[in-house]
């Protein structure tokens, strides 16, 4: 009987991961996430700033299409523009007219990020963090 409980104590394979082994491996692990967030987070505010951008891009010819059908810009809003163009992006937060209809404000925003186009004939500003439509 003392033979066989020794062959079977014998028998026992005792692998496995030291503590140290896993320590190292939970170092790396929180280095590579040390370094991979934060680029995460700069390439996530980088595409919000763009898409906000492309919005109100999007919505210019839209803006137009609504002078030429009343010759002005006063009455220009969202709603307006959705007549238009019902694929208009839902993140345009403002259009209106400016200067007694003459012109036109419209801004998006996608995230924290505010773009804004102040026309006719004006450039998208973007990298916002507020709406800068009057």
């Amino acid at each position: 009987m003392l033979t066989s409980l020794r062959q079977r104590v014998a028998a026992r394979d005792e692998s496995g991961f030291t503590l140290i082994e896993l320590l190292v491996v939970l170092i790396i692990i929180g280095v590579l996430l040390a370094i991979a967030v934060p680029s995460y987070l700069g390439f996530r505010d980088r595409a919000q700033q763009r898409a906000a951008a492309s919005d109100v891009r999007a919505a210019l010819p839209t803006a137009e299409a609504f002078y030429a059908d009343n010759n002005t810009y006063t009455g220009l809003s969202f709603g307006a523009l959705q007549t238009i163009d019902q694929g208009i992006s839902t993140d345009i937060k403002t259009a209106e007219p400016v200067n007694s209809g003459a012109g036109y404000c419209i801004s998006a925003q996608v995230g924290n990020w505010w773009a804004h186009l102040t026309g006719p004939g004006g450039t998208v500003v973007q990298k916002e963090t507020s709406n800068q439509c009057p």
